[in-house]
């Protein structure tokens, strides 16, 4: 098999129509759900799951909800009312903010800022940032909380134990949002979408018992630039397809790059596609624009987060075998 930026191609009416009747033999038969509901959250992943469930079980079956709470974008909500819209579903936004002030997300979060920039107010515009090139340094990742304070932005080298609590504390977010979805879905007899893309599904990028649970994951197989196409393909709008992915989590504008994946979607994509594949370094390197030694850095990180992330996808683990009930489980 020889390398190519082309090998994500497919034929995308084939892959709408193939993905279309799983999902609707998945929610409708094999869940006996109703319907599906859809957490819409202005960005690719989300808005490619919300059209694939319209074309599967139709506009009536399918539920958005937008959750937006203080950090999020306005843009956020704004395309996904915009998307909920052209694709003809009811959906609902709650702003679930006020329960993470009563639940503490806040003010731990802000709390760890404060322990290594003392000055910080809730008020001031920060993210958190990785600081490691995985194309070119084989150093550890470091991470900094970037503040804006009067219009610049200053860097702030996070401890260990201020980074665990403000992802802690931010983790509430998804697992929140996750459960005004389960909320819903039990109201109306509908199942509950995941939105993850491959390489979040695969990297560990989401939140165990958050955006990580659901009762389906219609597009964990495919690469995030496949995504952008079945995407296109299935009629989403414009502006989240020219939209960059962004984790929209932090009050100052965050890529995933910045955050997690430390390389653009773009590369990464082929680059897993090529280590899943069994291909070397050497074989990939030349058509990626890249060094053997620059992939090589990409397969090991993909390797490292595979292993550090493994907790994350694991089930309950039971101290005792338990008998399985063979004739009512789902398969």
């Amino acid at each position: 098999m020889k390398f190519s930026k082309q090998v994500l191609e497919m034929d995308w009416e084939a892959k709408a129509a193939s993905l279309s009747e799983g999902l609707r033999e998945a929610v409708l038969k094999k869940l006996r759900r109703r319907g599906l509901v859809v957490a819409v959250s202005g960005g690719i992943d989300s808005a490619c799951v919300a059209a694939l469930a319209v074309r599967a079980l139709g506009p009536d079956r399918v539920f958005g909800l937008l959750l937006p709470e203080r950090d999020s974008s306005g843009l956020s909500s704004t395309l996904g009312r915009e998307l909920c819209e052209k694709l003809g579903i009811q959906y609902t936004l709650h702003d679930i903010a006020p329960m993470l002030e009563a639940a503490g997300c806040y003010q731990q979060r802000d709390d760890a800022v404060r322990s290594v920039f003392p000055e910080f107010q809730p008020d001031m515009k920060w993210k958190i940032v990785m600081h490691g090139d995985r194309l070119n340094t084989d150093a550890l990742n470091v991470f900094y909380v970037v503040v804006r304070v009067n219009g610049e932005e200053k860097r702030f080298r996070l401890t260990p134990r201020a980074y665990v609590q403000i992802v802690a504390a931010t983790n509430f977010k998804q697992r929140v949002r996750k459960m005004m979805e389960y909320f819903h879905a039990d109201r109306l007899s509908f199942a509950v979408s995941g939105t993850p893309n491959r390489l979040e599904y695969d990297q560990g990028f989401f939140v165990k018992l958050g955006d990580g649970s659901a009762d389906v994951k219609p597009i964990a197989s495919l690469y995030k630039t496949q995504t952008y196409k079945l995407a296109r393909h299935l009629g989403v709008i414009d502006g989240i397809l020219n939209r960059e992915p962004t984790t929209d989590t932090f009050s100052l504008e965050q890529s995933q790059e910045d955050f997690y994946f430390s390389v653009h979607y773009s590369q990464l994509d082929l680059l897993m596609w090529a280590k899943n594949h069994g291909m070397s370094p050497e074989e990939v390197s030349a058509e990626m624009g890249l060094t053997p030694k620059q992939a090589q850095r990409v397969f090991d990180d993909i390797d490292q987060k595979r292993r550090t992330t493994a907790y994350l996808h694991s089930a309950p683990l039971l101290l005792e075998p338990v008998p399985e009930l063979t004739p009512y489980k789902i398969s």
